[in-house]
C-alpha cells in the first residue's frame, strides 16, 4: 500500500469521548479568545490519562496508519492532540488539523512524520514560534546537532534521513524566577537532550494555575505513568535545559 493520502488507514481510539462530546469540548474551547488558556482547558481533559508508548503505526517496512488514540498518550502524541485540538471547533477540523500537525504538508506517511520537537518549528513555523532565545536573552546556548544519527552511526528511527538542526537551549542552572516569569501559560516545553542525534528527551505544557506553576505532561515514570501536573520548580533543576516553543494566536 502506498503511503499517501489517497491509501492511508485510520484507527481512531476516542477512549471516554464520542465524536458528539468531542465536538462540544471543542466548540467551547474555540470561544476562549487567549490561546494558554485555551490549551489549558483542553489539556486539563486528558489529565490522568494513562501513558503508553509507541501507540503509533509506521515505520520503515510498515504503511504509516493514521492514528487517534484518546485512551492512553505518550508526551509527544498529547502535545499533538492539544496542538490539533487548540486550532479547531469540531471533531473533523481536529482531525484534518492533526494530519497538519503530525505530517509536513499534512501528507500521511511514515516519511512526512514530524518525529522530533524541532520538526514543529521546522515545518509547522505557521503555527508555533520558537521562543527560546527570546526568553533566555543572553542565557542559551547553541549548538548545531545532526538529528537522528546515534554515536555509533546508526539511526535511531531507520527509514528517516538525518537532518542538521541548529538548536538553542535555555540551561537549567541558569533558569530563575525572572525567565520563568517570561514563560507563558500553554507554552510547549521541550526537555534539552544531551544525547547525540535528538534535540529532546520530553516534553510538556507550562501550566500557571495563581501562584503554582506547572508542567504538565505524560511521564513515563512507574509511580506515574499518566498525564500530571508537575511542579514545574521541583521537575526541572535536574535537566540539561529546555526548549520553548509558543503557539501562535
Amino acid at each position: 500500500m502506498k503511503s499517501d493520502n489517497s491509501t492511508y488507514k485510520e484507527l481512531i481510539l476516542l477512549g471516554k469521548w464520542t465524536p458528539e462530546v468531542l465536538d462540544s469540548i471543542l466548540q467551547e474551547s474555540a470561544k476562549i479568545e487567549d490561546t494558554g488558556i485555551r490549551i489549558d482547558c483542553l489539556s486539563r481533559h486528558f489529565l490522568e490519562m494513562p501513558y503508553k508508548d509507541s501507540t503509533l503505526i509506521g515505520d520503515m517496512n510498515i504503511s504509516e496508519v493514521f492514528v487517534i488514540n484518546l485512551k492512553s498518550v505518550d508526551c509527544f502524541t498529547f502535545l499533538e492532540y492539544i496542538e490539533s485540538m487548540r486550532l479547531s471547533s469540531s471533531f473533523h477540523e481536529f482531525k484534518e488539523n492533526l494530519k497538519k500537525v503530525r505530517y509536513r504538508n499534512g501528507k500521511v506517511s511514515f516519511e512526512n512524520r514530524n518525529h522530533f520537537f524541532t520538526d514543529w518549528n521546522k515545518f509547522n513555523s505557521n503555527l508555533i514560534d520558537d521562543v527560546t532565545e527570546q526568553i533566555g536573552k543572553n542565557k542559551t546556548i547553541e549548538i548545531r546537532k545532526i538529528l537522528n544519527v546515534k554515536d555509533d552511526g546508526t539511526y535511531f528511527l531507520p527509514g528517516i534521513q538525518p537532518r542538521e538542526r541548529l538548536i538553542n537551549y535555555l540551561p537549567s542552572n541558569v533558569i530563575d524566577d525572572l525567565t520563568i516569569n517570561e514563560l507563558r501559560i500553554g507554552d510547549y516545553i521541550g526537555i534539552y537532550s544531551e544525547k547525540q542525534g535528538l534535540d529532546v528527551s520530553h516534553v510538556g505544557i507550562f501550566i500557571q494555575d495563581g501562584n503554582n506553576i506547572y508542567l504538565r505532561h505524560a511521564s513515563s515514570l512507574q509511580e506515574h505513568r499518566k498525564v500530571i501536573d508537575e511542579d514545574f520548580k521541583n521537575y526541572i533543576p535536574n535537566k540539561p535545559g529546555i526548549v520553548v516553543f509558543r503557539p501562535q494566536a
